[in-house]
C-alpha cells in the first residue's frame, strides 16, 4: 500500500506521493508529425559579424592607446587594439641608413642651388629656377619616406564591433607576417555547421532546433554540394527565441541539431521529459493503468525539436501517459 516497485517491475505511487512528487498525465492521441534527422554540429563565427587581426608583417607587439585588449572585452569597429613596431635585418638597415644619408646630402645640395640661382632671378631662365626646385622638393619627399620606414609601425584595428574571443599577445612579443593575433565576433550573429552524408537532405528541411536548447531557434541559410572530410556542411544561422537575449552560446562549442524534414509520420508527439532509461537503457515511458499504480512501457521515438519527441512504436491512443515527473518514478526501487 505504500511506495514501492512491485515485482514485475510496476511502482505502487500512493496519491499523497503522486501529489508531493507533481505527476502529471496526459491521454496522448495518434497524431503525423515532421521526421527528424539528428546531425553533429558546431558552432561557428559569422564570416559578416566576425573578423580577425593579422599583421602583413612581422615585428614586435606594442599595446594600443587603451593597453592591449582581453578576452572578453567589447570593442568597435575601428578601434586600435595593438601596435606591430617592424624590425628590418641588420644589412637592410644599413642599407636604408646609408640611402637616406645620401639623400640628406642630395637634398642639402639642391636646396642650395635653390638659392642660388633665386638670387640670379632675372639673368637665369625662369625654367631652370622650377626644375631646381621640383629637384629639391622631389629629394625632401624621398628622404621622408626613407626616414619614416625605418621607424615605422603597423596599427592593428578591430574589423568591426563586437566581443575579443581570442587575444594571445603581450608587450614585446614578437610575431609572424599572417599570424592570427585577435578574433572579433558579433555573440548576438553566430552560425551553426552541421553534418550529414546525405546529399538530398537539403532540399528536405522543413526547420531545425538545437536539442536542449529551446530559446535558440535555426534558420536554414544552405547547404554545400563539395564534400568536406567525407561529409556535406549545411549552415544554419542563429537566432535567439526572444528578441535581446544573448545567445547561451560559444565559438566551437559542438551541438546537436534536429533537422525536421517534410516528410511525415504517424506517432504520439510527447515531452522529451517523458521519454526516461530503465535499468537496461532502454527507454520507456509510464504509463497509468491504476490509481496509484504506473506500469513502465518500452517504446521507440524520435526528437521532434528541442523540448518534444514522437513515439511512433509502443503506444495506443488509449494509453494515459506521464509527461510530469516520470525521471522521480523511475528512481523508486
Amino acid at each position: 500500500s505504500g511506495l514501492a516497485r512491485l515485482p514485475d517491475g510496476s511502482v505502487n505511487l500512493p496519491k499523497i506521493a503522486q501529489r508531493r512528487m507533481a505527476i502529471r498525465t496526459v491521454l496522448a492521441p495518434q497524431s503525423e508529425a515532421a521526421a527528424t534527422v539528428d546531425l553533429p554540429g558546431r558552432v561557428v563565427m559569422d564570416p559578416n559579424a566576425s573578423g580577425r587581426v593579422q599583421a602583413v608583417h612581422g615585428g614586435r607587439i606594442e599595446p594600443g592607446p587603451k593597453g592591449l585588449p582581453v578576452a572578453g572585452q567589447a570593442v568597435k569597429g575601428g578601434d586600435v587594439l595593438a601596435y606591430v613596431r617592424h624590425h628590418a635585418e641588420p644589412y637592410a638597415l644599413g642599407t636604408q641608413q646609408a640611402q637616406l644619408a645620401e639623400l640628406r646630402a642630395q637634398r642639402q645640395l639642391a636646396e642650395q642651388r635653390v638659392q642660388r640661382l633665386e638670387g640670379l632671378e632675372g639673368t637665369v631662365p625662369r625654367k631652370d629656377i622650377d626644375a631646381a626646385r621640383t629637384e629639391a622638393k622631389s629629394l625632401a619627399e624621398r628622404e621622408r619616406s626613407i626616414g619614416a620606414s625605418l621607424s615605422s609601425r603597423e596599427a592593428l584595428a578591430a574589423p568591426v564591433s563586437g566581443v575579443i574571443a581570442r587575444a594571445d599577445l603581450v608587450v614585446g612579443q614578437v610575431v609572424e607576417p599572417r599570424d592570427v593575433l585577435f578574433e572579433v565576433v558579433d555573440p548576438a550573429r553566430m552560425l551553426v555547421e552541421a553534418a550529414t552524408a546525405d546529399a538530398s537532405l537539403g532540399a528536405r528541411v522543413a526547420g531545425a532546433s538545437l536539442q536542449g536548447l529551446p530559446d535558440v531557434s535555426l534558420r536554414l541559410l544552405g547547404a554545400s554540394r563539395a564534400m568536406r572530410d567525407g561529409v556535406l556542411p549545411i549552415t544554419f544561422a542563429v537566432s535567439a527565441s526572444r528578441p535581446g537575449t544573448a545567445l547561451p552560446l560559444a565559438i566551437g562549442q559542438p551541438v546537436t541539431v534536429v533537422v525536421q524534414s517534410k516528410e511525415r509520420i504517424q506517432g504520439i508527439v510527447l515531452p522529451a521529459q517523458a521519454v526516461v532509461r530503465n535499468p537496461s537503457n532502454e527507454p520507456i515511458v509510464w504509463i497509468k493503468s491504476g490509481a496509484e499504480r504506473f506500469i513502465p512501457q518500452p517504446v521507440q521515438f524520435r526528437p521532434l525539436d528541442a523540448s518534444t519527441v514522437v513515439v511512433t512504436q509502443g503506444l495506443s491512443a488509449d494509453n494515459r501517459v506521464v509527461v510530469q515527473g516520470a525521471p522521480l518514478i523511475a528512481q523508486i526501487r
